[in-house]
């Protein structure tokens, strides 16, 4: 199981300091997320200073650019790394496409993300091998592709994609066209071993694939003491009160729950969200330790499930150094 860190909301300026840590703490690999900045940009400069990292995106809004603008960058992120860039994709939610990037919801999100999955890697095969251009579906038409605009062949053209999601339908497109999936830090160990595998399983098998093609990348919630607690108890209510996301809680029975929490953020009752998530709710959903056994926590919950592991908490270098270094230390000789 790798062991994997993520990039803080920061400026650009603190980038090159921040991977000079993480690259000598002794991360596998760091990801960069959208959400109060450009998930590209930091990679740029995460592989001018790494030399050994693997880095991507966790994630960025794929239905807020198209398949040539996505493909562009993640080339030019993988010939400056050596090919060491993932590009991680998700679809966020209606709401955020429509009224944050002002875009059209699609009726089928999964098929207008397997279509544009397949319209990138088209691009990419029509740049390393000089083959025409020539994909056409029902969201996107790629048929020119002049000299000019052509950036060429790169010395690492397998550029990886792992995809995001909660539900089975994003699971199961992971197992069918991915290289491998996000499971949201909103989950279970049983939802993950009862829905996302199952669902990811039976989209590799519809490829003639296998679920080890796909790696399982999780990011999990956890506590280390009173004030954390507190704060995953205000994180899952805030997760569970979106309706897409209600099967998590329904898988436990807890779907009224997700019902109330949906009602009172409608009202903007935040301070209250956090009351409804019990004690049962808040050890299903978060790994609760201290810090000197928190790792063996996490490796007994996850070893045999997630290929990559990451908590959900960004790495601040500086902060809390010896608990990193036991993390660190102690998922690596569980390898």
């Amino acid at each position: 199981m790798q062991f994997d860190g993520i990039i803080p909301p920061t400026s650009l300026r603190e980038i090159p300091e921040f991977t000079r840590h993480a690259e000598s703490i002794g991360f596998d690999a760091i990801w960069s997320s959208e959400t109060q900045h450009s998930p590209f940009l930091p990679l740029a400069l995460v592989a001018e200073h790494s030399q050994r990292l693997d880095f991507g995106t966790a994630i960025a809004v794929a239905f807020a650019r198209s398949p040539a603008s996505l493909a562009y960058t993640a080339w030019d992120l993988a010939q400056a790394s050596n090919g060491r860039f993932i590009l991680g994709l998700g679809t966020q939610v209606k709401a955020h496409i429509e009224r944050r990037f002002g875009l059209v919801w699609p009726a089928s999100p999964v098929k207008k993300l397997r279509e544009l999955i397949a319209g990138i890697r088209s691009l990419w095969a029509a740049w390393q091998t000089g083959e025409k251009l020539n994909f056409r579906g029902e969201y996107f038409k790629l048929t020119l592709m002049s000299p000019f605009f052509n950036p060429g062949a790169i010395d690492h053209p397998h550029i990886p994609i792992f995809l995001a999601g909660v539900n089975t339908g994003l699971s199961r497109l992971a197992g069918e066209v991915a290289d491998g999936f996000h499971a949201h830090p909103y989950h279970s160990e049983k939802y993950l071993r009862e829905i996302i595998v199952p669902a990811i399983e039976q989209g590799a098998a519809q490829s003639g694939r296998r679920r080890s093609d796909v790696s399982l990348v999780v990011s999990a919630m956890f506590a280390t003491n009173k004030f954390e607690e507190d704060l995953m108890r205000s994180q899952i209510a805030f997760y569970a009160s979106t309706p897409t996301y209600r099967p998590v809680m329904a898988h436990h029975g807890w779907e009224d729950v997700a019902d109330q929490l949906r009602n009172l953020s409608r009202r903007g009752n935040w301070g209250e969200m956090a009351l409804m998530i019990n004690d049962e709710m808040l050890e299903t959903f978060a790994v609760l330790a201290s810090e000197e056994d928190l790792a063996d926590a996490l490796i007994e919950r996850y070893t045999g499930l997630a290929d990559r592991l990451m908590i959900y908490s960004p790495y601040q270098p500086g902060e809390r150094e010896e608990f990193w270094k036991r993390l660190l230390n102690e998922v690596r000789k569980a390898r």
